[in-house]
């Protein structure tokens, strides 16, 4: 597919995805929701994708919030449409099987918070800032903000955020559990590519099973605890699990096919 909202890249099995509308901040449309959806499911299908990148083009902005001028005419419908849009794409990053790190290179507002959230981890740079600001506009966080701040941070300091609209820095969303670590704008991607690079080189079907389990914590259908006994038993049966333990015994790196 041709993009016109953002660029892709391939990179030792690393498939960075980063939002390019520069002069808008790298501001959310819904054009640009919708071709980050088709650029995770294009690398949940590409076996030479082991683990995924978010970032935003730029020095200033990973995504500063959502392209107000696109729905401010909209109405209870059309409003509940762009919620359920963003969720379907957002839902699709969390419960990717692969990895998905967002490298969160700036401003990380309203809806490129919640795109940060739904990654499974987040790096910030020393520049970043984190605010949730729909209150603002008469608005609540539509793409799933107001149930992963909550599950990241807790629910008294969410609200506390989510109602007064308060930007916090890269070292208090640390301090508070909404990014894991901070590094230099210039060691940004490189530190997230290292890490995807290690959590890469572990059995990828454990990997998944791992992403499958946690989630499962927050699926109010699931029960996280008889996810994790099915799929610790599932994982006896791959050839993961052989060649990890095979590995382990001769004293020797594993070389696992994710099978």
């Amino acid at each position: 597919m041709e993009y016109q909202n953002i660029f892709t890249s391939l990179d030792e099995n690393i498939f960075t995805i980063t939002i390019n509308r520069p002069k808008q901040l790298n501001a959310l449309t819904k054009d640009t929701i919708r071709e980050v959806g088709v650029a995770i499911s294009e690398a949940k299908k590409n076996n030479n994708v082991k683990g995924i990148i978010i970032t935003g083009s730029g020095e200033k902005a990973f995504i500063a919030g959502a392209d107000i001028k696109e729905f401010s005419d909209f109405n209870v419908t059309k409003g509940t449409e762009l919620s359920a849009h963003g969720h379907n794409v957002f839902n699709s990053i969390e419960n990717c099987g692969k990895p998905v790190i967002a490298a969160v290179n700036g401003f990380a507002l309203g809806g490129g918070c919640e795109l940060a959230m739904a990654c499974h981890m987040r790096i910030a740079s020393e520049n970043a800032k984190f605010s949730q600001p729909e209150v603002n506009l008469g608005l609540i966080p539509g793409y799933g903000g107001t149930q992963r701040m909550a599950q990241l941070i807790g629910k008294g300091k969410a609200f506390e955020l989510l109602m007064t609209a308060d930007m916090i820095d890269a070292n208090e969303a640390k301090n508070l559990g909404l990014v894991n670590s901070v590094t230099t704008l210039e060691e940004l991607l490189p530190t997230v590519k290292k890490l995807l690079l290690k959590i890469t080189s572990k059995s990828p079907y454990a990997i998944k099973q791992i992403i499958k389990t946690v989630n499962a914590l927050y699926n109010k259908e699931l029960n996280g605890f008889e996810s994790e006994i099915e799929e610790f038993g599932n994982c006896f049966g791959t050839e993961d699990f052989k060649e990890g333990t095979t590995a382990f015994l001769e004293k020797r790196k594993a070389n696992f096919t994710g099978k």
